[in-house]
């Protein structure tokens, strides 16, 4: 862990670790891994979004395949956003040093005009 990182520094720390564990609870009580419970998750978030998980592996990407199949209850996906909601985490990913989608100047997606 890199404790230069403001995720990583005590006051934020012990915190961020608890919201870890209650993620990781979800994939044990569905029975899969952690890994197809943030791909599915991802496949729930509408029709427009679409996870695209990098390999270099057939095996791997036949287990990614197999998160297309774990189905996520209404209460499981809420449960999961409010863990993981930008205010459930304390502090920055980068603490500014790296610019991320929050410094970008891209237009609101009902802006967008489709072809």
């Amino acid at each position: 862990m890199d404790e230069h990182l403001p995720r990583f520094q005590h006051e934020n720390l012990e915190h961020n670790k608890k919201l870890f564990k209650r993620v990781n609870e979800i994939p044990v009580k569905k029975r899969c891994t952690p890994s197809h419970l943030a791909l599915a998750w991802v496949h729930y978030q509408g029709n427009d979004v679409s996870p695209i998980p990098g390999t270099t592996k057939i095996e791997n990407l036949n287990q990614n395949i197999k998160a297309l199949s774990l189905k996520l209850t209404p209460e499981e996906i809420a449960e999961l956003e409010s863990i993981a909601s930008a205010d459930a985490v304390r502090s920055h990913r980068y603490g500014g040093v790296t610019p991320t989608y929050e410094d970008s100047d891209t237009p609101p997606l009902s802006s967008w005009k489709l072809s």
